[in-house]
């Protein structure tokens, strides 16, 4: 923004009364105001895409200059101090749209970050906690769970290998009581080497409206039949867990 032309100053203490205060008055403000002007250049809020790109760089080769990829990845997490398993990340992910688990386009990488106006480690990390509190909606929860699963999957697959489906399961759904005895059920039953987007769905609908004790679980209900099959694999556990030992 341009600055205002000088004002001419001759004869302004004859022509009016108080001129000198006066003058030291916007002298003090101007003081004041430039003050506020460092103090806002020091916070450095502006973004910059030239300086976002110039970030991504900092974890690109010369030979893939436009994609970010797994060794990239781990010094990003590194530099944000952040673990690549953390559900952070995959709310990063999100944000970026990226297809694939462990790579960023630059594409990708410009449209989250000038979304989220970072183009800094320093800024992201402050809004790390930002990114995690958005997890509290539940709709917006719900929106990353499901994006999960496509940004998880091979590609050459159109469904989820089970074991990818315990970790995702772990990072997002951590304090669900159920969560371990389902990866337990999916480790072993052999009939289910790949989870399905409808599974992968009802499974977050499931952890919702079940309780651990399963007595809510509608038998007659529009469940999967994987999810049924867990109860029934459940309930027959704990059972024989309750059953006294022979003696």
């Amino acid at each position: 923004m341009p600055r205002c032309s000088k004002r001419t100053r001759s004869g302004a203490a004859e022509l009016v009364p108080g001129a000198t205060a006066l003058d030291d008055h916007h002298h003090h403000k101007r003081s004041r105001n430039t003050s506020s002007r460092r103090h806002s250049k020091s916070e450095d809020t502006s973004f910059s895409p030239k300086k976002c790109l110039t970030w991504f760089k900092e974890y690109t080769s010369v030979e893939e200059p436009d994609i970010l990829g797994p060794e990239g990845m781990e010094k990003f997490c590194l530099d944000l101090g952040v673990d690549p398993e953390n559900v952070v990340m995959l709310v990063i992910a999100y944000k970026m749209g990226a297809k694939q688990m462990g790579y960023f386009t630059q594409d990708e990488w410009l449209k989250g970050l000038t979304e989220l106006q970072t183009d800094s480690v320093h800024k992201l990390q402050n809004k790390l906690e930002y990114l995690k509190s958005l997890l509290n909606d539940p709709h917006f929860f719900k929106a990353v769970y499901r994006y999960s699963y496509d940004f998880a999957r091979d590609k050459e697959q159109r469904s989820l290998d089970t074991s990818t489906a315990r970790a995702l399961l772990t990072v997002l759904l951590p304090r669900w009581s159920l969560r371990p005895a389902l990866g337990q059920f999916l480790e072993h039953c052999r009939r289910y080497r790949v989870v399905n987007r409808d599974q992968w769905s009802n499974i977050l609908e499931f952890s919702r409206s079940v309780d651990r004790e399963l007595s809510d679980y509608d038998t007659d209900g529009a469940w999967p039949v994987m999810l049924d099959e867990f109860v029934e694999w459940l309930r027959a556990e704990r059972r024989d867990e309750a059953m006294p030992a022979a003696s």
